[in-house]
C-alpha cells in the first residue's frame, strides 16, 4: 500500500503493518475525542514514526496513487478531524 504523509512524501507499506498501526490510530481517536491535546502530537507523533520505520520511502519524483493519507507532524486537531472518517485515519 502506498501512504503519503503531508509535506514529506510517499511510502510503499506492507498491508501486514496495518494491525500495528491500527492500535495507534485507535489512541489516536480517543485522545482527539476528548481533547487531549498532549496525547494527540504524541500519538500523532508516534504514528507517523512508526510509518516511517516500517515503510520504504519512495523517490520524490515517483507519483504513485496514494491509498492512505496521513496528516503531517505539525497539523492542528481540528485539520486531523477533518480528515478522518468513521475508522479513524487508518482504516479497518
Amino acid at each position: 500500500m502506498i501512504v503519503r504523509i503531508m509535506g514529506e512524501g510517499q511510502v510503499k507499506l506492507a498491508d501486514s503493518h496495518f494491525t500495528e498501526l491500527n492500535k495507534l490510530d485507535d489512541e489516536l481517536l480517543a485522545e482527539m475525542e476528548s481533547g487531549d491535546e498532549s496525547g494527540f502530537r504524541r500519538t500523532l507523533a508516534a504514528l507517523l514514526d512508526k510509518v516511517r520505520e516500517l515503510g520504504e520511502p519512495l523517490p520524490d519524483d515517483a507519483l504513485e496513487p496514494s491509498e492512505l493519507i496521513l496528516p503531517a507532524e505539525d497539523a492542528t486537531l481540528d485539520e486531523v478531524r477533518q480528515m478522518l472518517n468513521d475508522d479513524g485515519l487508518i482504516p479497518g
